[in-house]
């Protein structure tokens, strides 16, 4: 055996941990875009003047861009529809957290994964374990439920937003599918 061998069997689990780090890194906030692969905004009609609008971001995308990317959505979808003003009736914010786990084994043999809220492992374990570390991940996903009308919400005494003012004000911070 080389006298190098042991220190190309370390290089491996460091270069899939630089690997998993490095596209990590790359990873970009989800756009404002309708939803695909599970990320984006979504909305669908309950009554005449009454819709359910999401936006759910990748891990990349903090809860403020959320949660503006969903009162931009309801702005714009009040457009849409032809009506001027908007009233969120009922509102909501889901984090999901989970952890990445690596571990370091010296001597080639490693594992790599990752457990939710319930702290399952589906890796294996070794007796010649070095140092681990869990690192979260968080995605965020806010849904809301809105009434849109006319001027008239306004007049009503509810919190009306005016969409176009909406629009107008949030609109230098929605970032959009280049293209």
């Amino acid at each position: 055996m080389r006298s190098d061998q042991p220190s190309r069997r370390m290089t491996v689990p460091l270069a899939a941990l630089a690997l998993a780090v490095l596209l990590g890194a790359c990873s970009t906030p989800t756009p404002y875009a309708p939803a695909a692969e599970r990320f984006g905004f979504s909305d669908s009609a309950i009554e005449q003047d009454r819709y359910r609008v999401s936006f759910s971001g990748n891990s990349a995308t903090d809860r403020e861009t959320v949660e503006t990317y969903l009162l931009y959505r309801a702005a714009e979808l009040t457009l849409e529809k032809g009506r001027s003003h908007f009233v969120i009736v009922a509102r909501d914010l889901d984090k999901n957290e989970r952890y990445i786990h690596h571990d370091f084994y010296p001597f080639g043999f490693g594992s790599f994964g990752y457990y939710g809220h319930h702290g399952g492992y589906y890796f294996r374990r070794s007796l010649f374990a070095g140092p681990s570390d869990s690192v979260p991940v968080t995605r965020y996903e806010a849904i809301a439920e809105i009434v849109i009308g006319g001027p008239e919400l306004k007049a009503e005494g509810t919190d009306a937003y005016d969409a176009e003012d909406v629009v107008s004000n949030l609109g230098s911070r929605i970032v959009r599918t280049p293209g």
